[in-house]
């Protein structure tokens, strides 16, 4: 059976898109039940008893492995940490749950919320190394808002940042489809403002760039839409590329001034520009990638 403090039956854990149901053992995504066999539950449960502080081996081993049990100890907690990180999607090398502190034990390092089945949700619990604090001296045992563990503001609703991102992939991606459906239009706009190799030049960049856009955008149209819990790690090893599309394409605009003149092709250009940072953003809000707790 899974480890549950005394006097806490019915509490919830939740940290991020998951939730911990320490009296039913069970472990939930986004409300879809992930199975995660009874040992490696009760290690997480005994981290999630302290979060934010180290628990040694010894700690983990005198509440999950009793004294009469004869296992090999150091392989199964490694093996139960594991398959821990393997539900949360985490990894040893960038930790975004259970940190290792070699030779010390491990460290839950995501703030928590908790909460009675049936009750308000309470007061999360913010290590000190965050600067989680309550708003307004606001007592604990009263419901608050659970700040960003980044940025300076309430954590937001997940399915709004995950439905914009998903908007602006979509509004790149009819970008790409008009122009490539539109393309000897382009060319000869192209050619009324740089005639030869110049209208050349921008419309091979239309053709590379959307060539490259097209399956980029529907990677992370699926990845969001699938809710893929590294999507913001991996975005930010594309952003470089992602930035370099982005703002390329801000200058699209420009190609309509004849149509929308010229200041309003200016304004679009700079909402444009500052588009893959916003993406940046959204991410960082529906996915937050928790620093590590000083030791």
């Amino acid at each position: 059976m899974p480890i549950v403090k005394p006097g806490s039956a019915g509490r919830i854990v939740r940290f991020g898109i998951f939730e911990v149901d320490l009296a039913a053992g069970e472990l939930r995504k986004s409300g879809a039940r992930i199975r995660l066999q009874e040992q490696p539950f009760q290690v997480l449960a005994v981290l999630l008893e302290r979060p934010g502080e180290v628990v040694t081996r010894e700690d983990v081993r005198q509440r999950v492995w009793p004294a009469d049990t004869f296992v090999d100890f150091d392989h199964s907690l490694n093996t139960a940490i594991n398959k821990i990180r393997d539900a949360l999607g985490d990894s040893a090398a960038s930790p975004r749950f259970v940190e290792t502190l070699a030779k010390r034990g491990y460290r839950f390092i995501a703030p928590v919320q908790r909460e009675e089945s049936g009750a308000p949700a309470m007061a999360a619990e913010l290590p000190a190394t965050w600067g989680g604090r309550l708003p307004g001296g606001q007592n604990s045992a009263h419901p608050i808002s659970v700040n960003h563990p980044e940025l300076e503001l309430p954590l937001p609703h997940r399915g709004l940042t995950r439905g914009l991102f998903a908007l602006i992939q979509v509004m790149y991606l009819i970008f790409y489809l008009i122009a490539l459906f539109r393309l000897h239009e382009v060319d000869r706009i192209a050619d009324s403002y740089l005639p030869g190799w110049g209208a050349f030049a921008i419309v091979v960049t239309v053709l590379v760039t959307a060539g490259v856009g097209i399956p980029l955008r529907f990677y992370l149209l699926s990845a969001v839409a699938f809710d893929y819990s590294r999507l913001k790690e991996k975005f930010l090893k594309l952003f470089p590329i992602v930035l370099l599309l982005d703002e390329l394409w801000a200058v699209a605009p420009f190609l309509l001034m004849e149509k929308i003149g010229l200041g309003a092709s200016f304004a679009a250009t700079a909402g444009l520009l500052y588009l893959p940072f916003s993406e940046r953003t959204l991410l960082t809000m529906a996915y937050p990638g928790l620093p590590k707790p000083s030791a």
